[in-house]
């Protein structure tokens, strides 16, 4: 679609007339008339409304199902195939890449909040993120504390038994 600039361009620079310039862009007259003498902001916005599908009347029970397979581990959550397949039997008389694009658009806006709400303490209590083993060495007074993961300490740490 052509916009708004260039036609001011022929316009203003090329000295060319309203119908030239209808002519060479296809657009109406009256739009090329519009766009040059009139006040516009920007090339025209067409914004259509959302318009009910087959689908709409099944978009509660299709979130209340992936908010249920969210849950479940991963071999036990329903295919869209399988989905599909259910709300066919409950009377949707729509095409499966409906079911498709809107359980993709689910999963990318609320379903990844779903399946994620974990708790991970950051901070631990003493004796709770460590293993604690005696190090096995020259010197048996050293005992050895292992961290499960760098963020809870930068190193191991040896400590030295008190006797």
């Amino acid at each position: 679609m052509i916009t708004w600039t260039p036609i001011r361009r022929l316009y203003s620079r090329g000295n060319k007339s309203e119908r030239q310039i209808a002519r060479i862009t296809g657009l109406s007259s009256n739009t090329v008339s519009k766009w040059l003498h009139g006040q516009v902001d920007g090339p025209p916005k067409h914004q259509r409304g959302e318009q009910p599908t087959k689908l709409t009347a099944f978009h509660e029970a299709l979130r209340q199902a992936l908010t249920v397979d969210a849950r479940r581990p991963r071999q036990q959550r329903r295919t869209a195939r399988a989905l599909y397949t259910e709300i066919k039997a409950a009377g949707y008389e729509g095409g499966y890449s409906r079911v498709t694009d809107f359980i993709r658009a689910w999963r990318q806006g609320q379903g990844q909040g779903a399946a994620t709400n974990a708790f991970i303490p950051l901070a631990f209590a003493l004796g709770e993120a460590c293993q604690f083993c005696q190090w096995h060495s020259n010197n048996p007074q050293l005992w050895h504390l292992k961290f499960p993961h760098p963020s809870t300490t930068r190193r191991s740490e040896r400590w030295k038994r008190k006797s």
